[in-house]
């Protein structure tokens, strides 16, 4: 399972939610109002009781040294929660915050906490690379921008499990094994990935979960002075928005969750639906593709198309190509098939992912689409990775039981994985793997949000969204009791402040006066 982190008009590549090619896979019709899903679930989150316990009154009355920190007009601070919220006493978790006040004029409307998704994306660098300066100027003249980096990630003590080099080997592993032997290296990646994540984070890897940052983020709301938590989450961060308003409802304040998550669906269907949902971007891109003279996939029809990319990802997987990488890694299928998937998230990059597969298969050059790969990975031009996949592994595999016991499930379950997905459905059937071998057991389980007695929430979907299908906000909106549903006819992930003049006003005018879109309003 794994989410992207919402892309921003203003930056490079690397949203957020990875599928990963070895190491925590994406994690990834109906009416208005009605389940997307056909798994059902009488699971509920329940919310927590309203008043403070007295074990934990001490992190709510904390007071917040803010101070600078290297980024013009950005404030910072650190926040303590308890590492086990079953054992307050037993030890503190440190989390970084950082805000931009509201730069008026009018009323200060309190804060806005964004989260960008993941799990594992750096709530602060989305804040200081986009949010806090691209978000509409009327929204952020009224609310001090403030984001949280979730337990586990980015600054807040990080979830750590590889070194570059290691993480080098891992991203290159195998994953669409054809015999016996190469399922066991898959199987041992993996296994290495945990390992190695138990010995360097052993400590927090429990304490990760999305149950645990939502009631983080509450802390945080009293910890600013706010009565009601306003808050704009993107993918994953969906799920941690709507987590939090299942905890607690009546402190919702103004809540938007964009390319949202159904909780109800297990970790095997999450993957399987989000597989299709690649498929879905996939057509799209090769449609206006097979319209172009230059195509490298061919000017026939999109089904010829899908067959050449398969084919090409074969024949990487038989002979990779060089890339010009200083440390003298090849593109494999593994590599290639993250640069294509890393250009599905948003229809502005498909110029880049055209040329990037035409120097790969007319030149054997595949410096473009290892470009590609690297930006989904976070990985820098010195060989280190950023904590993305780690952290995201974490929670994941914490949040949900795993998708598979065994290699022979996913022998099983191929041929559907397949259907979803003729081009990627092997590889990301096999990536489903990952959490087998994790070394903490999973708490969460797939469950209802229905947050009774919520303030509207409006949760946004994407007709052609490939990392959260378009029917998985259906579903949530359904679930949730003041849920409203606001629909973006069009492609890529996410919505909000990406070019839909619609999208943006509906959602500005209603965390500017509360009024929220007519639940099932599209806009294109």
């Amino acid at each position: 399972m794994y989410f992207r982190r919402h892309h921003s008009p203003v930056r490079g590549l690397r949203a957020c939610g990875t599928l990963l090619a070895a190491a925590g896979l994406l994690m990834s019709a109906c009416s208005p109002g009605s389940s997307g899903s056909t798994h059902t679930t009488d699971v509920s989150l329940a919310a927590l009781p309203k008043a403070t316990p007295a074990n934990l009154s001490s992190y709510y009355r904390q007071s917040l040294t803010w101070r600078e920190c290297g980024v013009p007009g950005f404030e910072c601070t650190t926040m303590k929660a308890p590492l086990d919220y079953a054992k307050p006493d037993a030890g503190d978790v440190k989390l970084a915050v950082a805000r931009k006040k509201a730069t008026g004029p009018g009323k200060r409307l309190g804060s806005l906490l964004v989260n960008p998704g993941g799990p594992g994306g750096s709530a602060i660098s989305y804040l200081q690379s986009y949010a806090a300066l691209g978000y509409p100027a009327a929204v952020r003249a009224r609310y001090d921008m403030v984001a949280v980096d979730p337990r586990g990630v980015g600054r807040s003590e990080p979830v750590e499990c590889l070194d570059g080099k290691q993480m080098d080997a891992f991203t290159q592993t195998d994953v669409t094994p054809d015999d016996q032997a190469e399922t066991n290296e898959l199987s041992a990646a993996f296994k290495k990935y945990a390992a190695g994540c138990e010995s360097k984070s052993g400590h927090v890897l429990p304490y990760v979960s999305t149950v645990e940052a939502a009631r983080d983020m509450d802390i945080l709301r009293a910890a600013l002075g706010d009565d009601k938590l306003n808050y704009v989450g993107a993918s994953y961060g969906t799920f941690l928005g709507a987590t939090y308003a299942g905890l607690y409802p009546e402190r919702v304040g103004r809540m938007v969750l964009d390319g949202a998550m159904d909780p109800t669906l297990s970790a095997k269907e999450m993957n399987r639906d989000q597989t299709a949902g690649f498929e879905t971007a996939f057509q799209s891109f090769a449609k206006d593709c097979v319209r172009r003279p230059d195509c490298p996939l061919g000017t026939g029809s999109v089904a010829d198309a899908g067959r050449r990319l398969k084919s090409f990802f074969a024949d990487l997987d038989r002979t990779p190509i060089p890339t010009g990488d200083p440390s003298g890694r090849k593109l494999g299928e593994a590599l290639a098939t993250t640069g294509v998937i890393a250009a599905m998230y948003d229809e502005g990059e498909w110029a880049q992912l055209r040329s990037a597969l035409s120097s790969a298969i007319k030149n054997k050059d595949g410096a473009g689409l290892l470009a590609l790969s690297d930006s989904y990975y976070e990985r820098g031009g010195d060989g280190t990775y950023a904590n993305l996949m780690a952290a995201n592994a974490a929670v994941n595999c914490l949040d949900l039981p795993p998708a598979f016991k065994s290699s022979n499930d996913v022998k099983a379950a191929l041929p559907s994985f397949e259907k979803a997905s003729p081009v990627f459905g092997h590889a990301f059937a096999w990536l489903a793997l990952n959490c087998t071998y994790w070394p903490v057991k999973a708490t969460g389980e797939p469950h209802r949000i229905e947050a009774k007695g919520a303030a509207p929430i409006v949760v946004v979907g994407t007709t052609r969204d490939p990392a959260t299908p378009y029917r998985w906000a259906q579903a949530l909106a359904g679930q949730l009791d003041s849920g409203t549903l606001l629909t973006y006819v069009g492609d890529g992930h996410t919505a909000y402040g990406r070019g839909s003049a619609c999208i943006d006003s509906a959602i500005n005018t209603y965390l500017l006066d509360g009024t929220p879109p007519s639940d099932g309003k599209r806009c294109s």
